[in-house]
């Protein structure tokens, strides 16, 4: 965190009577148009923009919440304040959210400039004031009453200031500036996560600007800077460093409930041992949380106190009793569930519209049978992880990911960026008892420096593990090695010292209209619009994974994922958190280990494609006769094998690596066949499909996945009780290629 101090001022004209702050008419307000919203964004307004107090482990009752409804300009990045402000937007939701009242494309480009009054309350004079922002994506500067206070550049960590030399009696002014440049060719290149100018595919709208509370803070001249607690449950004792600028004591007393359990005295900035004896574990089925009071104590006298929790637990590595590496949680395997959660939303993008709705993804991902989240490519705010640790959720936390691909070629400026940008994280999330895992790099983006960044991660932080790197990019290093496997779910075998775990598999695809962000569609597989057909894949998937624990010692696996984000349609749940795509209650068991039998098919296949499982054709790869296609033809001297047909796309179950392939396969149907048929087809490249000789679609260039694809009237006309000829010819020019197709009823 950084701050800024000077001496006291004179407080009696500034404090000499009590002025409310500056405010907006509401009806200056209301949400943009956007594609799509969640239940909670009604709930949302000026006077009620995330009221909570937003630092949950270091609580002190006296407090000013800014957020609300602010004025804002653009200029050129490099420009300095504007001197006029004329338009509105909410804080702190980003520019280019839905809830902001903006929700404008993003302007990396510009610089967006904030600004309101506000006035300090009477009862705080003879105090420091101090000014806490809790995320501003990226380059930000902050000014009071005209006066430059401070810069600050990270978009994920909070900052605070010191404001009180430059306040004055009444109304003061309050300027925020921001900009995300969302560029690759800085020298000090950007932290970003999964922003993006132009999302598609696994990146998403930018958040830019204030995404985290804003807000006023009182403090004594000698204070509590911030806390660092360690919990140590071989020892009995939480470790604990008050840190102040002040030479003092501290006095440390932990209850359990209202029971006072510990107690302890001794001085500011040397770390303490607080003694906890019979400590009763947190875990996510039990997560005890301790409370916590803090005083700072001057010639005995008490200057300042706050209010916080902590947790005995104990995260490490240790030997099953076959002898291969495990993550331990408190001196026990625990084998870790969870999904890929990129704390994304449709209305308010970084932000969520309340603290229900933050709470919700946690309760939901508890309610579906996982014990654990992996928080991808975001750092959130400190109430996210305040409900993690209340309600028992292990996490897996990443460091956003910075531009700059897998060579390394990373400036000196770059790095030294992000590591300051690390050394942040780590600190401020260093308290919370639910995060176990730190991961510096995923997938070899801006990967830099590995073994350097993990000794440095472990020194900042001994007391968790360290995943080098989540993907495929190990530099066997760290306490993990990570694969990442679609659909997978796939390990390494465990090392003496590294445990293994997959980072990331599955991403079952399935559309569900009238929740989504856009008519885009990625995932990793067929676009399912069948929640039967997601759920037994799901199943099969976790059936894996639980083979994988047994049998080759994986210790943890991620799911992609728990929601849609925006055209990534693998969510366990919809964009707008309406509803759960799956099966819940098939989904849970199989979350746990438990494997109940599936529910009778609704809308099952006509005739099966090979998606699921492997169907029988004969096939040739030289040309054939002109009748090839018709019910007559003899296709003995054709191979059989298993669809589908294919190299390096799709599903294959037999190699195709030639230019051209025929298939044919014969049917059983009933003669009360559905009026209105259609192919399930993955297709790479062009294709013509016959139904007893008969062309019936001619499906162009390739397709991405299993879909849907009409059936024309005379391919539907050719079909008839008993049996039947579907005989399909794929051309291959360029690139992977694939073929496999089915017939379903059409929707």
């Amino acid at each position: 965190m950084k701050r800024r101090r000077s001496s006291l001022r004179h407080w009696a004209a500034l404090f000499a009577s009590a002025v409310p702050l500056l405010a907006f008419a509401a009806e200056a307000w209301q949400p943009a148009k956007g594609p799509l919203n969640t239940r909670w964004a009604a709930a949302v307004s000026p006077e009620n923009a995330l009221p909570e107090y937003p630092r949950p482990q270091m609580v002190r009752h006296d407090w000013l919440n800014l957020n609300g409804l602010w004025d804002y300009a653009l200029t050129a990045h490099a420009a300095a304040a504007p001197t006029t402000f004329g338009d509105h937007i909410l804080v702190p939701f980003a520019y280019e959210s839905s809830l902001s009242g903006v929700g404008k494309p993003s302007v990396p480009d510009q610089r967006l400039w904030y600004r309101r009054g506000f006035t300090v309350p009477a009862k705080w004079r003879g105090q420091r004031v101090i000014l806490h922002l809790g995320a501003v994506t990226w380059d930000s500067s902050v000014l009071v009453n005209g006066k430059a206070i401070g810069t600050h550049r990270g978009g994920y960590t909070a900052f605070e200031f010191d404001i009180t030399d430059s306040l004055k009696a009444g109304n003061n002014e309050l300027v925020v500036s921001a900009w995300n440049p969302l560029r690759s060719d800085l020298a000090d290149a950007q932290v970003l996560g999964k922003q993006r100018k132009k999302p598609e595919a696994i990146f998403y709208t930018a958040a830019s600007g204030i995404w985290q509370t804003v807000w006023l803070e009182p403090v004594s001249a000698a204070h509590i800077d911030a806390l660092r607690m360690t919990p140590d449950i071989d020892a009995k004792a939480l470790r604990l460093t008050v840190q102040s600028g002040q030479i003092a004591q501290v006095r440390v007393t932990a209850f359990d409930g209202s029971k006072e359990v510990a107690s302890i005295t001794g001085t500011a900035g040397q770390e303490l041992s607080l003694p906890i004896t019979n400590p009763r574990l947190w875990t996510p089925s039990d997560p005890h949380l301790y409370s916590l009071k803090v005083a700072l104590l001057q010639n005995g006298k008490e200057t300042d106190a706050v209010d916080s929790y902590f947790a005995m637990r104990k995260i490490s590595l240790g030997q099953d009793a076959q002898g291969r590496t495990r993550m331990f949680l408190n001196n026990a395997f625990l084998f870790e569930i969870g999904p890929l959660d990129q704390g994304y939303w449709p209305d308010g993008i970084y932000t969520a519209p309340t603290d229900d709705a933050l709470r919700y993804d946690i309760e939901v991902t508890k309610q579906l049978g996982f014990n654990m989240t992996r928080k991808h490519a975001k750092v959130e705010p400190d109430r996210w992880y305040y409900w993690t640790d209340k309600l028992g959720l292990l996490v897996w936390q990443d460091m956003p990911q910075m531009f700059g691909g897998r060579d390394n070629t990373l400036t000196a400026g770059a790095k030294a960026q992000f590591e300051k940008e690390w050394r942040e994280e780590l600190a401020q999330l260093h308290n919370h008892p639910s995060i176990v895992v730190w991961t510096p790099f995923n997938e070899g983006w801006g990967q830099h420096d590995t073994e350097a960044v993990v000794a440095l991660t472990k020194q900042l932080d001994p007391s968790r593990l360290v995943n080098n790197a989540s993907g495929w990019t190990d530099m066997k290093c760290g306490d993990l090695h990570d694969t990442h496997a679609y659909p997978g779910p796939g390990c390494e075998l465990p090392e003496p010292h590294r445990a293994s775990v997959n980072g990331e598999f599955g991403g079952v695809t399935m559309s569900l209209p009238g929740h989504r962000w856009n008519d885009d569609a990625f995932g990793y597989g067929a676009v399912l619009k069948d929640s039967w057909l997601a759920t037994k894949r799901y199943q099969a998937l976790l059936e894996n994974v639980y083979k994988l624990r047994d049998e080759r010692g994986m210790s943890a696996a991620v799911y992609t994922q728990i929601t849609d984000v925006e055209q990534e349609i693998n969510g366990l749940l919809t964009y707008d958190r309406a509803m759960i795509k799956l099966d819940e209650k098939i989904v849970t068991a199989a979350n746990k280990g438990k494997f109940l039998p599936l529910p009778p098919n609704p809308n099952p296949p006509i005739v099966p494609s090979s998606q699921d499982e492997p169907q029988t054709w004969r096939y040739t790869t030289e040309k054939p006769a002109g009748d090839w296609m018709k019910p007559g033809f003899a296709d003995t001297t054709w191979k059989p094998a298993p669809g589908g047909f294919g190299h390096d796309v799709g599903p294959i179950q037999t190699q195709w690596t030639t230019s051209d392939i025929w298939i044919r396969r014969i049917v059983e149907l009933t003669a009360d066949l559905p009026a209105e048929l259609a192919f399930e087809c993955f297709h790479d490249e062009d294709a013509e499909i016959y139904l007893n000789g008969v062309l019936a679609a001619s499906p162009r260039d390739y397709n991405h996945a299993y879909e849907t694809i009409p059936m024309n009237a005379a391919g539907r006309a050719a079909l008839k009780g008993g049996p039947n000829v579907i005989a399909v010819h794929c051309h291959q020019t360029i690139g992977g290629q694939f073929i496999d197709v089915g017939i379903v009823k059409a929707k």
